[in-house]
């Protein structure tokens, strides 16, 4: 514990599992005190008693608007300020290809991964210029928000907006004081993967074990990454170390979207290899 959020007061919205619940150990750890905000009540409530008097729980949809409205205003209510955001509820969305995409399926991609980011920082830079103390606020984006290929063209589409809305954001905001910097993670094991893949709530960390150990060794580093390494960043970005930082995109990827992932030369190489044969 190094207290580089101590006094600080933070918002987690999908902060009840995988990367969220990873965030708001660790920034407790650091001295915040947090609020939780998600949509399954009864978990909610359980984990923020657990946590103690530094942890509360706020019912939140962040797919509305006024919710989110809602969740800072009980947020001061509670802890009496405001001084990180986090913007990390989503969802993988609409597996559909360019081919197959529909409206709805398009539409509720981005009301979750896109409007609740907007939204969240108006509500939030609201509450800082009221303060006049200005804040921090931290968006999970993805590699797919870098780079084409990584998942569907709603997630893709959406990830890539959420990196626009935090670039424009840390123009208009910084006359506040206010600083907005996203995350990009790349493949994290959390129990979002196994959604992701179809695979039933109640088999996902044995699916995530699994591919842990079968795949994890051939990933960038020797690993895949965690929802504590996704924390760790989040720290760095909410605390006073990254003062200067803002309208950045920080990739937590073990470095992989800064290459191709091709097999082209493996594929040409043992293509070569059958001709000479």
């Amino acid at each position: 514990m190094n207290n580089l959020l101590d006094n600080k007061v933070a918002v987690v919205t999908g902060g009840i599992s995988g990367i969220g619940r990873a965030t708001v150990d660790r920034f407790l750890a650091e001295g915040a005190r947090v609020v939780i905000a998600d949509i399954r009540d009864d978990l909610g409530e359980r984990v923020a008693s657990e946590l103690g008097d530094h942890a509360a729980y706020v019912h939140t949809d962040v797919r509305d608007e006024h919710s989110i409205e809602a969740l800072v205003s009980r947020t001061v209510e509670i802890f009496g300020t405001l001084d990180i955001f986090f913007n990390n509820a989503g969802t993988t969305g609409s597996p559909a290809a360019v081919t197959d995409i529909d409206t709805a399926g398009l539409d509720s991609t981005l009301t979750l991964d896109v409007d609740s980011v907007v939204f969240g920082h108006k509500y939030a830079a609201r509450q800082f210029i009221a303060q006049g103390s200005g804040g921090s606020i931290i968006t999970t984006a993805s590699v797919a928000g870098l780079q084409g290929g990584w998942s569907s063209v709603s997630y893709s589409t959406a990830k890539h907006a959420v990196v626009g809305t935090v670039r424009h954001a840390a123009m208009e905001l910084s006359q506040h004081g206010i600083r907005t910097n996203a995350i990009a993670p790349g493949v994290i094991m959390t129990p979002l993967i196994a959604n992701a893949f179809g695979v039933p709530a109640a088999q996902a960390d044995d699916l995530v074990a699994f591919l842990d150990d079968r795949l994890g060794g051939h990933q960038a580093l020797g690993r895949y990454g965690t929802a504590e390494d996704i924390a760790n960043a989040a720290v760095f970005l909410a605390s006073d170390l990254s003062s200067y930082i803002s309208g950045t995109v920080l990739p937590v990827d073990g470095g992989v979207s800064s290459y191709t992932l091709s097999t082209s030369d493996a594929d040409i190489a043992a293509a070569a290899a059958e001709f000479t044969q």
